[in-house]
């Protein structure tokens, strides 16, 4: 199940799959996997809860073996969750049964979501909910880190070999700018060690606060 993910203009991930029980269950880890990357673990209960019941209405309602594609969003305080495929058959609550198989159905997203809807495409339509991330202070280190590293990337051209925002482009922005801010430190004639030591200090201690 290949994906990809871009930043523009918000955090974003593509991971199309195949609308059978077996894919429902690894876009489940998928989807909790780049939450992780994110650093938005706390949204990880409610978005596999969600991605489960979205991808297992696919299967139900347009066809096991359909071929569909789940978007995640990152959009400030908000994570927001399209699934795509190729009915236009909008689904309804109403029309929604609540077994054991597709569990609550779209009364889970009425319940979960701050917000969900469907819209129709050129090749389809998009189902879509949108769920509240805490705008605590590790997510908002979390929103700067990224910016940061963002604007370093493309000042040193590496959007362009690993695709901007994405995870390898980000982790290895990450480990060039600690390096040239370790240089910058030594330079001052401080020690570049007392200043790790630091940062670990206060991201251990804002960790355990969380």
């Amino acid at each position: 199940m290949p994906g990809y993910e871009r930043s523009e203009p918000h955090l974003r991930c593509v991971l199309p799959f195949e609308a059978v029980p077996s894919e429902v269950r690894l876009l489940r880890q998928a989807a909790a996997k780049q939450l992780s990357r994110w650093g938005v673990s706390a949204a990880t209960d409610e978005t596999e809860l969600l991605v489960t019941e979205l991808a297992t209405n696919v299967v139900k309602h347009v066809g096991e073996g359909a071929t569909a594609t789940l978007i995640l969003e990152w959009r400030g305080e908000r994570l927001r969750l399209e699934v795509h495929d190729k009915s236009q058959a909008a689904p309804s609550v109403r029309s929604v049964e609540c077994d054991e198989e597709c569990g609550r159905g779209l009364h889970l997203l009425s319940a979960l979501a701050l917000d969900w809807g469907t819209v129709l495409t050129a090749a389809g339509k998009a189902v879509w909910c949108e769920i509240p991330i805490s705008p605590g202070r590790a997510c908002r280190r979390i929103e700067r880190a990224v910016e940061a590293l963002e604007t370093y990337q493309a000042t040193r051209g590496q959007g362009a070999a690993f695709g901007r925002g994405s995870s390898a482009g980000l982790d290895e922005s990450a480990v060039e700018l600690i390096a040239d801010l370790l240089h910058w430190t030594a330079a001052r004639g401080h020690d570049p060690d007392d200043v790790l030591d630091r940062a670990q200090m206060h991201y251990e201690a804002e960790a355990a606060a969380a």
